[in-house]
């Protein structure tokens, strides 16, 4: 099946910036880079180009997911990067909010993950060939109905928020993928935003933090 993605009218903000790097807050429906044609070229790596044709990328969100990123604006910088994010260095905390209200306060979901191949970019739960996903979370004081929860991904596999919290029963509002009818049709976007981005300076080795609220 192909998918069309819309244009996204939201802007790209810009938190921070220097010779080695930039951050920035994503709206949800931009790419994080751009899609194969028919897709819009549109995207968060390209509109940053427009900018600096050196700006390089260091990790993606899901076109639905908003907040941080961060990219890398020279080679040395974006190797450094890169580095922290595969050597899971890097903290990042999502806000997301689910289906219901779950009953444990906090939590660890441990489910590995596969490609769900016929049914890409879908991912689905195998004990036997899926890679190992972990994922913590805490349930957050809100005055919501609906459940919402702090996320920290300890591994980084595709759609693993979506997943795991699905699995348990509280699938992420408005999620396309796996909500029930009920939570897709809750809202009308992804509420999962990437809120937590810390990692150290690719040059100095500073520690760099950045929050972000999410929109919903």
């Amino acid at each position: 099946m192909t998918f069309i993605v819309p244009p996204c009218q939201d802007p790209l903000t810009e938190l921070y910036r220097d010779s080695d790097l930039v951050v920035v807050e994503k709206p949800a429906g931009l790419l994080s880079v751009p899609g194969r044609p028919p897709n819009d070229k549109d995207s968060a790596h390209a509109r940053l180009l427009a900018i600096e044709p050196e700006t390089r990328v260091v990790h993606r969100l899901d076109m639905s997911t908003s907040g941080l990123m961060v990219f890398g604006l020279n080679a040395d910088s974006h190797r450094e990067l890169s580095r922290q994010f595969q050597d899971r260095e890097v903290e990042k905390g999502y806000i997301a909010e689910v289906w219901g209200m779950p009953e444990q306060a906090s939590g660890e979901i441990s489910l590995p993950l596969i490609c769900d191949w016929p049914n890409r970019p879908r991912q689905m739960v195998d004990y036997e060939q899926g890679k190992k996903a972990l994922t913590r979370y805490q349930l957050m004081a809100g005055d919501s109905s609906h459940g919402k929860v702090w996320l920290e991904p300890v591994t980084g596999r595709s759609h693993q928020l979506r997943v795991h919290m699905a699995e348990i029963g509280h699938p992420i509002l408005g999620c396309e993928f796996y909500a029930h009818n009920e939570a897709r049709a809750a809202s009308e976007r992804l509420h999962l935003h990437a809120s937590l981005l810390i990692f150290k300076h690719p040059t100095t080795g500073e520690s760099m933090k950045f929050e972000s609220q999410p929109p919903f």
